[in-house]
């Protein structure tokens, strides 16, 4: 399940992707330390992520749990990256992203096992278009 989050919710998200279930205390203890927020702006967000279907609240101490998965939400939002911003064509990203940032010899070692598991399911199913 993909639900649309703004940045703000995402940061209450990830307090509950890296931390797991956590009381809604804990995560307004987390924002506030990190991101200098309010008790009542995290408790806002955790309701709008509720309301979304993101966060399912427990008892006892409102403790939340997080609905969605953060690699369900990168996904979905590299998906409409690669849509709005190049045009349906995931090569295009790729090539922007090597072409802006520095990377590592490591990173650039995962990089290429990606493509060659890449090139791997496209002969094995018969794919031609990897730009989908």
């Amino acid at each position: 399940m993909y639900v649309k989050l703004f940045d703000s919710e995402l940061k209450v998200m990830d307090v509950l992707w890296k931390d797991g279930d956590s009381t809604a205390k804990h995560i307004a203890q987390v924002l506030t330390e990190s991101v200098g927020w309010n008790v009542n702006t995290t408790y806002t967000l955790i309701k709008r992520c509720m309301k979304k279907g993101a966060i399912e609240r427990r008892e006892p101490h409102f403790m939340c749990h997080a609905l969605v998965e953060k690699e369900t939400v990168q996904a979905a939002e590299t998906d409409e990256l690669i849509d709005r911003v190049y045009d349906g064509f995931a090569d295009k990203l790729f090539a922007a992203l090597l072409q802006r940032r520095k990377l590592s010899p490591e990173q650039i070692r995962q990089l290429k096992q990606v493509v060659a598991e890449a090139e791997k399911e496209m002969q094995a199913g018969g794919r031609e278009d990897m730009g989908d």
